[in-house]
């Protein structure tokens, strides 16, 4: 094998592992593209402070994961500052996120999906 080869054939794996990292979506590009993943019925807010996703798909998986993780971040921050539950933190959140919801977007409501009036 010629030595040029020898170094591509080294390289593409490690070039490869190297991107793989720019191909995931982040914090901030999850947060830009919530709302029109909302919009079109993707994901929806939950009673307990959190995303969910309407319809399991691999953007609507890391926008619920990347969001999610953030929250419960803020949350747990929240909670210490003020001496209170997590739990408490999340349920006024919820609660915020449903009444915030926009008229056709999806909340959970026992246990199911539904499109907010």
């Amino acid at each position: 094998m010629k030595l040029m080869t020898k170094v591509k054939m080294l390289l593409l794996p490690a070039l490869f592992a190297l991107s793989l990292p720019v191909l995931a979506m982040n914090l901030q590009q999850a947060m830009a593209t919530l709302g029109q993943a909302k919009a079109q019925g993707l994901v929806g807010e939950q009673a307990n402070g959190y995303l969910g996703a309407v319809t399991s798909n691999a953007d609507a998986n890391d926008i619920v994961k990347l969001i999610n993780d953030a929250r419960r971040a803020e949350y747990s921050r929240l909670a210490q500052q003020n001496n209170i539950a997590v739990a408490d933190v999340e349920a006024m959140a919820g609660k915020k996120a449903i009444e915030r919801t926009n008229s056709g977007h999806f909340i959970l409501l026992d246990g199911k999906w539904v499109k907010k009036p």
